[in-house]
């Protein structure tokens, strides 16, 4: 007799799909990536991707494409202007995000210049929960301040929180308490909150948030790069969605927001492009006014028509439950094995990274001498796994030239999606266990050369003595 389901044993799961092309990878020695670390400034970024064995720098622009989405791309329309791949994209944001409106761009960033240009003026705050690091400097070189309201508990990595993503509510009537809601031009909404750790944001959050910004009449702008994971959790922990489906969760939180910037080179699973959307008719028009002048016609918008028409099947693609489900589950596989083996990690874990903690790892590198970087590196020299810094580097500096401190130094172990199976994990995961055990060999940073704007991605080191 068939045991009923609720009695049943916890069973395995495996991706939803199979491979049908490899790439070989390079294995190289310690003294060979002791040699490439500190010939790239001891910078992850700056490292050749052939001198890497398992690449978790980023998630944007490396996951691996379907059979669909290559199919798809023999069908790209590469008219200059009217380019039916643009009308398939369209469509499908409208129908899978609700936004009726669609200009592409060749990634988010291309989105967030345009949306700070259109919308922010000297003077003005932009709160966000949490910042992310181009979004941040755009908004600041449209002449906007950015203010922090994701709630505290956003900025503890030990913190057990299942929705750290959250707006502050009561931060926001502070901001318009002291400034005035007529110098807020928008809310920045991040779905799955990248700087916290991919911590989600709860639908009864993102609900409170429409309420405020309708009360206030301040537009509401959402950060969707990384929304179908931000679903799953929502399907996941927060009552009364257990029984929706991914897709409808993703519609219904686009639904509460006014506009949109997407880097479809996260969740859309795409190597190339994004996207401003919006509502609004007026802004729609004017930022097909102005993506002709810095990305390219408001159809093709810095992309081929065979990437468009990648990124409408990829959309799809994403927000399906068996998808998503493995995506994120690999991410929490890798972060169990860590957890087990007592190595310090921010919880709970996010839908597209393991954050490690860096301070808990490098109690003697002080902040000053960026641990993250430091222990980034460090891990490259162990395995050939490439991680990236999240921590003080990447935050900056502010107007008077300091350091931003952030609580959270961190190391991003981000995983591609579609890529990488379970045994690249383990082969992470005792990397990272044997660093962290031998920590105290591991010596702080400082700059040889530092950008003046986003010096993560090019800024070069060496170790302090």
């Amino acid at each position: 007799m068939v045991q009923p389901a609720t009695t049943r044993r916890q069973r395995s799961w495996a991706e939803p799909f199979k491979i049908k092309m490899v790439e070989l990878l390079k294995t190289t020695t310690a003294e060979e990536r002791q040699r490439a670390i500190a010939e790239a400034g001891y910078n992850t970024f700056l490292l050749k991707s052939q001198d890497v064995y398992i690449d978790l720098l980023t998630d944007s622009g490396v996951s691996a494409m379907s059979d669909r989405q290559w199919a798809g791309m023999m069908l790209g329309d590469e008219a200059y202007a009217g380019s039916a791949n643009f009308y398939h994209l369209e469509a499908t944001v409208r129908e899978c995000y609700s936004y009726r409106h669609t200009v592409p761009t060749h990634q988010g960033r291309g989105a967030e210049h345009i949306l700070s240009r259109l919308l922010i003026k000297p003077g003005d705050y932009v709160p966000g929960n949490m910042y992310f690091t181009t979004t941040r400097l755009h908004q600041e070189l449209a002449g906007g301040t950015f203010v922090d309201v994701i709630v505290d508990e956003a900025h503890d990595a030990q913190h057990e929180g299942l929705f750290k993503g959250n707006v502050d509510i009561a931060k926001l009537d502070a901001l318009v308490a002291r400034v005035g809601a007529e110098r807020i031009p928008y809310v920045s909404l991040a779905t799955c909150v990248n700087m916290a750790g991919g911590q989600p944001v709860s639908m009864a959050n993102i609900k409170a948030l429409r309420a405020w910004c309708d009360k206030h009449g301040v537009r509401l702008v959402h950060d969707m790069t990384r929304v179908a994971e931000n679903a799953y959790f929502i399907q996941q922990r927060e009552a009364g969605y257990a029984h929706r489906s991914v897709a409808s969760i993703v519609h219904e939180i686009c639904a509460q927001t006014d506009a949109a910037t997407m880097s479809a080179k996260k969740d859309a699973l795409v190597n190339i492009g994004g996207f401003l959307a919006m509502n609004d008719d007026d802004l729609y028009r004017r930022a097909c006014d102005m993506i002709v002048v810095y990305e390219g016609l408001h159809t093709y918008g810095g992309l081929a028509g065979r990437d468009m028409e990648a990124m409408a099947i990829g959309i799809r693609e994403s927000i399906d439950d068996n998808h998503i489900k493995a995506r994120v589950g690999q991410v929490e596989y890798l972060g169990k094995k860590l957890e087990d083996a007592g190595v310090p990690i921010v919880r709970p874990v996010g839908g597209h990274a393991v954050f490690l903690d860096a301070k808990r790892i490098l109690p003697h590198v002080p902040q000053a001498q960026y641990p993250a970087q430091a222990l980034a590196a460090a891990l490259y020299v162990d395995s050939g796994v490439r991680a990236m810094e999240r921590g003080v580097v990447s935050a900056g500096r502010d107007a008077e030239g300091r350091d931003h401190m952030p609580r959270l130094e961190l190391v991003r172990l981000t995983i591609p999606r579609r890529v990488y199976t379970q045994a690249h994990m383990d082969v992470v995961a005792e990397s990272v266990i044997e660093v962290a055990e031998h920590a105290r060999d591991v010596r702080g940073l400082r700059f040889t050369y530092e950008p003046d704007v986003l010096r993560f991605f090019l800024g070069r080191f060496e170790p302090v003595a």
